[in-house]
């Protein structure tokens, strides 16, 4: 199943090749006082494929807090907070916020909420790679064309 999802503006979009059984697609509500302010209802399935292209990678916005080892991004037109990334090891994990999702029927979506309170760096990092997506293309469109999500 191809998901497609955007920021409000559309500046920051995503493809999300979802390998998982679509009748039952995670949305995890984190209780951090970021995610609850913003929203933000993240889904992930380390088997899918995420391909996400920034329209103007000047209006987004790059926001970490706490332990300081996932990026929020922000588009700074909408204020939308459409994929968070972390990168472990060299490698690029993500999630998707559910709330960007177009054309999705809610009905598969499986809400729940998700505390991460006291939850020390490293057992974090290790849930992240067992369970966000791994499989992450991140292209930006600039003056100079497409460039990668720097490291």
């Amino acid at each position: 199943m191809l998901i497609h999802g955007s920021c409000h503006c559309g500046n920051i979009a995503f493809d999300l090749g979802w390998e998982a059984d679509p009748a039952g697609i995670p949305a995890r509500a984190c209780t951090c006082s970021f995610c609850s302010k913003h929203g933000g209802v993240w889904t992930s399935h380390p088997g899918s494929a995420l391909k996400v292209t920034v329209e103007d990678a000047a209006l987004v916005s790059r926001y970490a807090f706490g332990t300081r080892t996932a990026e929020f991004h922000v588009c700074a037109r909408c204020g939308v907070v459409p994929v968070v990334t972390s990168r472990i090891d060299g490698q690029l994990y993500a999630v998707v916020n559910v709330n960007a999702f177009e054309g999705v029927d809610p009905a598969l979506l499986r809400h729940a909420s998700a505390s991460l309170d006291g939850e020390d760096k490293e057992s974090r990092l290790a849930r992240r790679q067992r369970h966000w997506i791994a499989d992450v293309n991140w292209a930006e469109e600039g003056r100079q064309g497409f460039s990668s999500l720097p490291l």
